[in-house]
């Protein structure tokens, strides 16, 4: 993967502390060349992620067009997630006001001008509900042949979290996570499989926080944040999600990936956005179903707290008025 050129991508999203945290490793990464920034209702509404959308893109000096999403999933009622990422979506520490307009394109109209006008096959990293990227896919199928790669934080083979058999992100809008899935586009998905154990603790809190750059500190208090609802849960650390979507991506050799046959359940009374499975050894009415998506299942945790680290250092010496 590493040619030397830069990877051109969009980051997709419902900012959101660990969706942060992801575009923070987007950034200080030297290989990815960030063409869009769009935002989709989930962690709050739309209105709220947009914002932090674009606070957040001031903080890290991401300059790239921000696009609003629609406000609905594609067939059902908007969920938000208030209870872990507080009333604005991004409670915790004091960020920068937005510092660029928001594009007057939608999410999926900047999506595609991103894919017509890019030379190179684009990497969507997707670390909300799908809806915004199967819009994408159902509008503009003439496009499938520009995405290299959707990235994606959501799902889970074994369990939920929102529901015993359902994951937050996905169950947002399990329609649009079948149309991903379905697209024939590679799909790379990240659930609570691995996400569940890519666990930072509260010693890795302090040691991005000693790093000292104004990054940091944000990260460390994004961190302190988003590890109350978790310890009242009786989680030792917090599990950061959505980096790996990222990480999983860039450094693929410290993870463990699994090429799957994953459906989603959009009708279920108990099961709806349930990510089903198939390691391709059981047929599914008698015929054996090929893999779609790449499933994420495990990470060293070690590694993946030091690729954070190495990601926050590259902010020092970046200050912004806040």
């Amino acid at each position: 993967m590493d040619t030397g050129k830069k990877i051109p991508v969009i980051l997709d999203g419902d900012p959101g502390h660990d969706d942060a945290i992801a575009w923070t490793v987007a950034k200080a990464s030297n290989r990815l060349d960030i063409r869009a920034v769009t935002t989709v209702g989930g962690n709050q509404t739309v209105e709220k992620t947009t914002y932090n959308a674009r606070r957040i893109c001031a903080l890290l000096g991401i300059d790239a067009p921000i696009a609003k999403g629609n406000a609905f999933p594609l067939m059902s009622k908007p969920m938000t997630a208030g209870n872990f990422h507080g009333t604005s979506g991004l409670d915790g520490p004091k960020l920068p006001e937005p510092d660029r307009p928001l594009s007057g394109y939608t999410a999926v109209e900047l999506m595609a001008k991103v894919l017509r006008e890019s030379e190179d096959p684009v990497t969507i990293f997707s670390t909300g509900a799908q809806t915004n990227v199967a819009a994408l896919l159902l509008t503009h199928p003439e496009l499938k042949e520009k995405i290299g790669c959707i990235s994606i934080m959501g799902g889970g083979i074994q369990y939920g979290n929102w529901t015993p058999a359902a994951e937050f992100n996905i169950l947002v809008d399990p329609e649009a996570a079948q149309t991903v899935f379905q697209s024939g586009v590679p799909v790379q998905m990240c659930g609570l499989d691995v996400t569940e154990k890519a666990l930072v603790m509260p010693e890795d809190f302090e040691t991005i926080r000693n790093i000292g750059n104004q990054v940091s500190r944000i990260v460390a208090e994004w961190l302190d944040f988003f590890m109350i609802i978790h310890k009242e849960m009786g989680y030792e650390g917090a599990p950061l999600h959505d980096p790996n979507a990222i990480l999983s991506y860039l450094y693929p050799e410290i993870y463990d990936i699994r090429e799957m046959h994953v459906e989603v359940e959009t009708a279920g009374l108990y099961t709806r956005g349930c990510t089903v499975g198939n390691y391709g050894k059981i047929a599914n009415l008698g015929v054996l179903e090929q893999p779609n998506v790449r499933v994420v299942m495990n990470v060293n945790r070690g590694k993946f707290v030091e690729k954070l680290v190495e990601a926050v250092k590259k902010y020092d010496g970046r200050e912004v008025k806040i």
